[in-house]
């Protein structure tokens, strides 16, 4: 069915309910419902290349590089930045007007940058975009809570390993993630972010189901990447892994970064939108990059995050 005005008079889709988000790509129409984290595809539908959204689907943003821990694996610049938030405000304006659905906030820390409720809060009340946040949890207090709560879709929890494994790792007693965890859950619907290594790897079960214990809706496997070319999950531990993914049965779905699925069995319902028209990254300095692994990319100018995009498109 081809995609045009008059069919979408005729099919509706001119009187999407307000709780859905309409994206129009290469892969047909999605409509997405942030509040419930629903996603419909309707891929019978071509939708003329004239007509897709300009923005990536899903935009990640590192608010800030400051961190109070120190973890080996991180690859987040370690230089001193953070993102004016009336230049994050107006990209977000761009972004949405465009047709971006989902931003996903980070670092750094972002519970480290002092305007991180309030922008949750713009985002929510201002654009059609859903809002997360990667964080590592420990600043996450009754006061924060109560200011995020309504106004954040999805949290994603970093935990590497369990018990003392994490403790190795993170340097903070698990025991205290696992109380930021009890309020974090009233927050919003959140997820846990699993960095695979020789090191966390034997945890692996014993994290999905502490992690379904305390709530979770996700278990997203990050086999560690080098850094500054050292690190990274060896051979052997990504062989573990695959049979571990292949032999499970657990009670949470798992999920797994952009970088490690290699190999693995997924489902991509976008199996045409790639590149940048699915993904793109801006760090604390206000570069556009295509990852938040890529070491170059495009400084945002006055002209914008959709001008950036088209040069970075172009190399």
């Amino acid at each position: 069915m081809q995609f045009n005005k008059a069919v979408c008079r005729r099919s509706g889709f001119d009187k999407v309910p307000n709780q859905f988000r309409m994206r129009l790509g290469p892969d047909g129409i999605l409509l997405f419902g942030r509040k419930t984290g629903v996603n419909i595809l309707i891929d019978e539908v071509k939708v003329p290349q004239e007509l897709w959204a300009m923005a990536p689907r899903h935009v990640s943003i590192a608010l800030t590089n400051a961190c109070d821990l120190d973890c080996h694996h991180c690859f987040a610049p370690k230089h001193p930045a953070k993102l004016d938030v009336e230049r994050l405000i107006v990209w977000l304006d761009e972004l949405d007007a465009n047709g971006c659905i989902g931003i996903g906030f980070g670092g750094g820390e972002p519970t480290l940058y002092r305007d991180l409720p309030s922008v949750c809060k713009y985002v929510s009340k201002s654009t059609g975009m859903a809002v997360t946040f990667t964080t590592h949890g420990h600043h996450i207090d009754d006061r924060l809570a109560t200011e995020l709560k309504g106004n954040v879709h999805f949290i994603r929890v970093s935990m590497d390993g369990i018990g003392s494994t994490y403790e190795k790792i993170r340097k903070r007693p698990f025991l205290s993630l696992l109380r930021r965890l009890e309020v974090i859950r009233e927050i919003a619907p959140f997820g846990i972010n699993y960095l695979v290594n020789k090191l966390t790897l034997p945890d692996l079960s014993a994290g999905v189901a502490l992690a379904a214990e305390y709530g979770a809706s996700e278990f997203l496997l990050i086999p560690e990447q080098p850094v500054q070319g050292f690190g990274g999950i060896d051979g052997r531990t990504m062989h573990e892994l695959h049979k571990w993914v292949n032999s499970y049965k657990g009670p949470i779905p798992l999920s797994i970064s952009e970088a490690g699925k290699e190999h693995f069995p997924i489902c991509d319902p976008f199996p045409r939108e790639k590149g940048l028209r699915a993904y793109a990254h801006i760090d604390a300095s206000g570069v556009l990059k295509r990852s938040s692994f890529d070491k170059t990319g495009v400084i945002i100018s006055s002209e914008g995050i959709m001008h950036a995009l088209r040069i970075l498109e172009s190399t």
